[in-house]
């Protein structure tokens, strides 16, 4: 379908790639992967054809039709939400009100003989197929259908572009992209911009509705749950696999193995070579082999090993200095804008050590609760800070607040102080900023390269409770690795707000729903958090009425029931079952729920009986019968505690299967 020779493209006569030869065929999903820096963005750049190659070329049929997502671009603001969307469809409303006209001219047309009515009949054809190719069955209704899934409300649809921020804006972009249905479409960093259930959402519409798609992320689930075909940009060359990512993992650990054994022989040859020519140089007997070996030695191609250098990220955070046992309590915390209440009654406590996420929907105040804990915004209610808790906050827009007019170097020396700033070009090569880079201009550094940069800034601080803000975006698979076991080994407290599934996998023993104006607490991992919450379709989520308190129940969670890995996610490890299947499967379950409930309420009536006998038997106030009665409530009580274990166990196991 679309074709790539040769390509090739340089920066200041340095090669970004070279040689990179591909095809993108009908229906192939397609993760573009690679270090920050590769070049990734800029080959998506060209398929768009908003940048030339410097060599090379790219071959697009007529009919083909590219859709391109950036990672960042500026929108309108002249509209509504649900106006801008329609603009989706401007060009298959322009085709049809051309289509009129033609049909019109061909009705007073009397010439049948004439090739101008035959070309006329040709055209007429070819617009009415393409026309009837994409149709929707309701236009209206696929655009509620897309936005929705997308994360906005239908009390959206009417507000003014103007008043979403930039990830929302981004958003209806993407929205309009989908809806327009390209026959390839390039989407850098789609999941950016997005919450774990819109992630979930765009997943199945990328997986069941799209055409081609070449993609970047560094979403590990998203890209397994999306594609079949992995292209890899490695020193300046491709390397195309017809894998999704795990299995690309796989293999590409054999082929570094393979080049590394292939290394190894070569620099022994070459180490024998020059050994034999030092040997031998100055004896006239030996002169024909000795220049023999040097000729070898100059037709030696050198083996690149294509494994990524990342020894040199050392990512380690200072250590934390002890603070109090709850660095953070929050008592009935509340915030409003205006007449909108982002939510209400948060009450919750973390205790010193404890490693906890913040999810939900976009807008529902994960990043909100942030700015109220760092005390940038005013809020209601009760939020103490611990004795001696230092904070560390890296902040969603981190690496945009960087200076774009001022070199990597003076970056960090602006903010380093005492013997650190001699220290400075080691921290920086600490950080793959190698000796070229750090004499680079901010703004030219790609977005993994600057949240790198803004990283280093905050470990110029010893902390003992880490506030992160979506600290994944832009970092490649690699750097997330080495960021999620520094934060791991980190001894102080940590809350992370993330959208990346397999970034909290593992890390997060607790999570925060934000949603529907609340805060509830779940204890577990993210994947226990998510298979809590699996129902027949993800917008049922919206319509479950908000439980009123801000804490469920504390249920220990089992050790049998490990998270499962990027492999074996939530969404991947279930089979894929029918809808009549599904709701068969829920019925199921909430009547094994409805059991547990009923054994809970039954035992906490048999305690309030006991209670009340207890009372009475210290009182005196008892005969033969009435111990014979307490002695039979007991055995009821025991009995109930059993039918509950059981029936809990039922229910999680239902839920798990």
């Amino acid at each position: 379908m679309v074709t790539i020779n040769n390509l090739g493209v340089e920066f200041s006569a340095r090669p970004l790639f070279s040689d990179v030869s591909f095809v993108v065929n009908k229906n192939d999903r397609i993760a573009l992967v690679g270090k920050n820096g590769a070049g990734k963005s800029t080959l998506l750049k060209i398929l768009a054809g908003m940048q030339s190659p410097t060599t090379g070329q790219i071959a697009v049929p007529n009919d083909v039709t590219i859709g391109y997502l950036p990672q960042e671009m500026k929108t309108s603001d002249d509209t509504t939400l649900i106006n801008e969307t329609r603009k989706a469809f401007s060009d298959h409303i322009s085709r049809q009100h051309e289509l009129d006209h033609l049909n019109a001219d061909l009705a007073a047309r009397t010439d049948y003989d004439s090739e101008d009515y035959a070309r006329l009949i040709e055209k007429i054809s070819f617009l009415s197929e393409r026309i009837a190719m994409e149709s929707s069955d309701n236009m209206e209704a696929e655009m509620e259908r897309t936005l929705t899934g997308l994360g906005f409300k239908r009390s959206d649809f009417d507000r003014p572009t103007s008043e979403f921020s930039g990830g929302w804006r981004m958003r209806i972009e993407l929205a309009k992209l989908l809806l327009k249905r390209p026959d390839l479409l390039l989407l850098d960093e789609p999941t950016n911009h997005l919450d774990i259930e819109s992630i979930q959402w765009l997943e199945q519409f990328l997986a069941g509705k799209s055409n081609a798609v070449l993609l970047v992320s560094h979403d590990r689930a998203f890209l397994d749950n999306v594609t079949n075909r992995t292209i890899e940009i490695n020193c300046g060359h491709i390397y195309d696999y017809k894998v999704n990512y795990s299995k690309f993992v796989e293999l590409r650990k054999e082929r570094v193995e393979q080049q590394m054994r292939a290394y190894e022989n070569q620099q022994k040859q070459i180490a024998d070579i020059q050994a034999f020519i030092e040997r031998f140089r100055y004896q006239a007997t030996k002169a024909v082999q000795v220049q023999s070996r040097i000729k070898q030695l100059e037709k030696i191609v050198p083996i690149e090993v294509d494994e990524v250098d990342n020894s040199r990220l050392r990512l380690k955070f200072p250590p934390a200095p002890r603070s109090g046992d709850f660095p953070l309590i929050l008592e009935n915390v509340g915030k409003a804008y205006g007449d909108h209440q982002v939510f209400d009654h948060a009450e919750f406590t973390i205790r010193r050590g404890e490693k906890v996420a913040f999810v939900g929907k976009n807008g529902e105040g994960k990043s909100t609760l942030v700015k109220c804990i760092m005390g940038e915004i005013p809020f209601t209610g009760h939020l103490k800070i611990g004795h001696n808790v230092k904070i560390g906050y890296f902040a969603q827009n981190q690496a945009q607040l960087l200076d774009g007019e001022i070199s990597v170097f003076d970056t960090i020396d602006h903010v380093a102080t005492g013997d650190i700033r001699l220290k400075i070009r080691d921290l920086l090569g600490a950080f793959m900023f190698g000796r070229d880079d750090v004499d680079k201009k901010v703004k030219v550094l790609s977005g993994g390269e600057k949240t790198r940069l803004a990283m280093l800034k905050l470990l110029l601080e010893p902390m003992n409770l880490l506030i992160l803000d979506e600290p994944t975006n832009h970092l490649d698979m690699r750097t997330k690795d080495i960021l999620k076991d520094a934060i791991k080994s980190f001894e102080g407290t940590v809350i992370v707000v993330s959208h990346d599934r397999d970034f909290l996998d593992g890390l997060v023993e607790k999570v925060y729903e934000f949603g529907g104006g609340k805060v509830r607490e779940n204890l577990g991992g993210i994947y226990e958090f998510l298979r809590s919450k699996r129902i027949a379709e993800l917008s049922e989520l919206e319509k479950r009425p908000v439980a009123t308190s801000t804490a469920q129940p504390r249920q220990e969670p089992n050790p049998q029931a490990s998270a499962p890995t990027a492999d074996n996610s939530a969404t991947s490890a279930a089979p894929a079952l029918s809808y009549a299947e599904q709701k068969e499967r829920d019925k199921i379950i909430r009547k094994a729920e409805r059991a547990v409930k009923q054994a809970e309420e039954k035992i906490t009536q048999l305690e309030a009986e006991i209670a009340e006998m207890e009372a009475k038997i210290a009182a005196g106030e008892c005969g033969q019968d009435f111990l014979a009665n307490y002695a039979a409530t007991q055995d009821n009580l025991q009995t109930a505690m059993t039918q509950w274990e059981e029936a809990s166990e039922e229910a999680e196991r239902l839920k798990l299967s």
